[in-house]
């Protein structure tokens, strides 16, 4: 039996193959990836999101949990900084993650960021394609929480959840890392520690001018994952919020916009690389950058002479 008819058959070994294949883009990916492709778009995909330290991976355990008990199959994406000795996965987030060992409704994929923009890695979509293809009802995408302005998720969840935690700062932190934007709900943290309330009702503040320009409600949850309070309501939000994109005809137009990031993603992908094999040693990216950036030469000659040697 090959890995793909294993795959198919629901083996969660095959599955992790095809995962690694398809990350390290092994020769022939692109084809594999289009012929399981008609067999996704079914899986819903949510965004965990929020500073460093804020208890995502808990949270995210407990909530997987919760879609476990309700009968849904669960893929988590969860994306670490890259190790700067093997380029592999740092953190593992597996660890933070305990309850889930040994379910067979879940499959936990650990992926290095290797520079991706946002703090997703740059094959994350691909990723939840195959997870997808495989039969997860939800896939849940944990982004780095390095501070960065986190658009990669926007452009790739239905539902963005920002998690920030009471401690003072975290709100403003939030708003000047633009995640304020991109979130849908808002989750308060480790609700058990003082200054709770207080940043709920901060955090409610902030967003009332967001509420009145859109039909979205953006509610602010509080949970504590370690005492696992809140996850009901999280986990009720979300749903909400899936009701609401859909019955608005806007996971239609969302998910539209998802496929156009992804399209131009590819073409940059394969013109880069015809333009390598076209140009060899006479195309680099970087020195070109330099040259105009200098001034040594103009960015419309530049295409120009790509184009050309496109045509050959």
């Amino acid at each position: 039996m090959t890995v793909l008819e294993q795959f198919w058959k629901g083996d969660q070994n095959a599955l992790a193959t095809l995962i690694s294949y398809v990350e390290n883009n092994g020769e022939g990916y692109q084809r594999f990836l289009s012929s399981i492709y008609s067999q996704t778009g079914r899986a819903y995909k949510i965004g965990i999101t929020g500073p460093p330290g804020v208890g995502k991976s808990s949270l995210v355990d407990k909530l997987t949990l919760k879609l476990c008990q309700n009968g849904s199959k669960v893929g988590i994406i969860a994306v670490d900084p890259t190790s700067p000795f093997s380029g592999g996965a740092f953190l593992g987030d597996r660890i933070r993650m305990h309850s889930l060992v040994g379910k067979k409704e879940v499959f936990i994929r650990s992926m290095a960021s290797r520079g991706g923009e946002g703090g997703l890695a740059k094959s994350t979509f691909e990723v939840a394609l195959v997870l997808d293809a495989f039969g997860q009802d939800f896939i849940i995408l944990e982004t780095v929480g390095v501070g960065q302005i986190e658009i990669e998720v926007a452009h790739q969840a239905d539902t963005k959840v920002v998690v920030l935690t009471p401690e003072s700062g975290d709100s403003i932190q939030a708003l000047k890392a633009g995640l304020i934007e991109i979130g849908d709900i808002f989750v308060i943290n480790k609700a058990d520690r003082e200054g709770a309330p207080k940043a709920v009702a901060h955090l409610n503040m902030i967003l009332d001018i967001k509420r009145h320009q859109e039909r979205w409600k953006f509610p602010v949850i509080s949970t504590s994952a370690v005492y696992q309070k809140g996850i009901p309501e999280l986990l009720g939000a979300i749903l909400e919020h899936r009701n609401f994109l859909t019955s608005n005809l806007l996971l239609e137009k969302n998910r539209k916009q998802q496929i156009k990031n992804e399209l131009k993603k590819i073409l940059e992908s394969n013109l880069k690389q015809l333009l390598e094999e076209k140009m060899g040693d006479s195309f680099n990216w970087e020195e070109s950058v330099e040259k105009i950036y200098s001034r040594q030469q103009d960015p419309y000659s530049w295409s120009e002479k790509i184009f050309k040697a496109l045509k050959k």
